[in-house]
């Protein structure tokens, strides 16, 4: 499922040369940019080749000044014009995506380029350098230069005001070639002083990167296993909370489901039902710059094994009523789901409760609007090998609730960085949120407690 969308939101923005204006055609910049884009490593996404057309196209146009992570994320990845840069970080991942790719690009197929380019960290507008044999690079200008592409007499034609200099004298030529000479030192210098300037002041990566990072980007295969909602039905229906032992040998065909039609009772226990909410978050996880579809597999919990789970990764969506392998780690976590004698709610138990923390918080979920609490939890799996990331909630507004502190991290920021060891790799933690559930959707989330191991 993550897999397909990705793949449909790529070809959603598949590039048309007709979107872009005929006077970069002749530009050899604009022909670099096309050749990276048709290079193998932009080859598998159209949004990537997209963002960087868009940025060189704006460049070479003389509109830089309107290169901004706003406009690009309209321009490029279809966001509303009112979206909130601050909530939706898509433009900031790929352009750390973009760099590296491009970096791959020229150490690889692009290495005999004469012209490379460059985005600098702290922006967006690209830079264009020549390289030199010695390793050295050097600036060129942004903005649309004359080309020849006609011989001599076609290149007089580009000089400005259409001035063709056939009385021009060898003291004119010197002058105007000490003027260029001139301007070209003052513009690689500032170019240097800016990127220096941009180099020392630019953001730290996302907050959440390394996470991802830990999950997506290794060679471990990664399951995303999203709820089982039958199971969580056939649970209520007949009261009775099921231990994942006796999930895993199928212990839910044999519940009593008094009062239901046998046809009913049949797809209950046979067929893949899950919540809308999770596939929400697949498709969210799918948009990842570090997302690998090639090592990422969505599995059933029905069909997950515990093998799965000692080598790979895994990332569990729902609480143990939905999803009863989020029981796995209750021997280690601080924080777990339990729910109540014949299925009347759930709470989270707090096993060490610290200063200010409740040994126990409860949702009282059959009121349309209440608090409710969600939990965060970055594990080892089975295996010690690999990672396991639990999003679950006391219902479904906790899930989400916890689902949107992840995309949009700036919430758990702190803690992701507390978090963070000197080699840039991630300790294990959990994290506890509350809240508010209006309809069964979540608003007003909030860091409550957490712990990191």
């Amino acid at each position: 499922m993550g897999r397909s969308n990705a793949i449909q939101h790529e070809q959603k923005v598949q590039l048309a040369p007709e979107a872009w204006s005929p006077s970069l055609q002749n530009d050899p910049r604009w022909k670099l940019a096309q050749r990276v884009v048709a290079g193998s490593h932009f080859a598998r996404s159209a949004l990537l080749s997209k963002f960087l057309l868009f940025v060189v196209a704006e460049t070479l146009e003389g509109r830089d000044e309107e290169i901004t992570e706003h406009q690009i994320g309209v321009q490029v990845f279809d966001r509303r014009p009112g979206y909130s840069t601050v909530e939706d970080n898509i433009v900031r991942n790929y352009a750390r995506q973009l760099r590296k790719r491009l970096a791959e690009h020229f150490a690889d197929e692009g290495n005999g380029e004469h012209l490379r380019i460059d985005i600098p960290l702290g922006g967006y507008v690209p830079v264009f350098v020549t390289a030199i044999d010695d390793g050295t690079v050097t600036e060129v200008p942004r903005h649309p230069v004359p080309v020849n592409i006609k011989g001599p007499a076609a290149q007089d034609s580009h000089l400005p005001w259409n001035v063709i200099p056939t009385r021009w004298t060898w003291k004119h030529w010197l002058v105007c070639t000490l003027l260029l000479a001139t301007y070209s030192a003052i513009l690689i210098c500032s170019t240097w002083l800016t990127e220096a300037r941009a180099r020392a002041s630019h953001q730290p990566e996302e907050p959440a990167h390394q996470l991802w990072a830990s999950l997506f980007d290794g060679p471990e295969n990664t399951y995303i296993v999203p709820s089982d909602a039958g199971f969580n039905l056939l649970e209520d229906l007949s009261r009775r909370p099921l231990p994942l032992a006796d999930y895993i040998k199928g212990g839910y065909l044999e519940l009593p489901l008094s009062g239901v039609d046998g046809h009913s009772a049949d797809d209950l226990r046979s067929q893949q039902f899950t919540s809308f909410v999770d596939f929400q978050i697949a498709v969210s996880l799918a948009r990842l710059p570090e997302y690998d579809p090639q090592r990422v597999l969505l599995r059933f919990p029905r069909d997950l094994r515990l093998a799965d789970l000692k080598d790979s990764n895994a990332v569990l969506i729902g609480s143990v009523g939905s999803n009863p392998w989020a029981a796995l780690p209750d021997g280690s976590a601080n924080f777990h789901i339990v729910y109540r004698e014949g299925m009347q709610g759930a709470l989270i138990i707090n096993a060490q409760p610290r200063p200010g923390e409740a040994a126990s918080y409860e949702s009282h979920w059959n009121e349309p609007s209440h608090e409710t609490y969600a939990l965060i939890a970055f594990l080892p799996n089975l295996g010690g090998t690999g990672h396991l990331l639990l999003i679950q909630g006391l219902d479904v507004a906790g899930t989400q609730a916890a689902a949107e502190t992840l995309f949009h991290p700036s919430a758990i920021a702190s803690i992701l960085k507390s978090a963070t060891r000197t080699d840039g790799s991630l300790r294990f933690f959990e994290i506890l949120l509350r809240s508010t559930s209006i309809e069964s959707n979540s608003a007003g989330s909030q860091v409550i407690a957490s712990r990191i191991y």
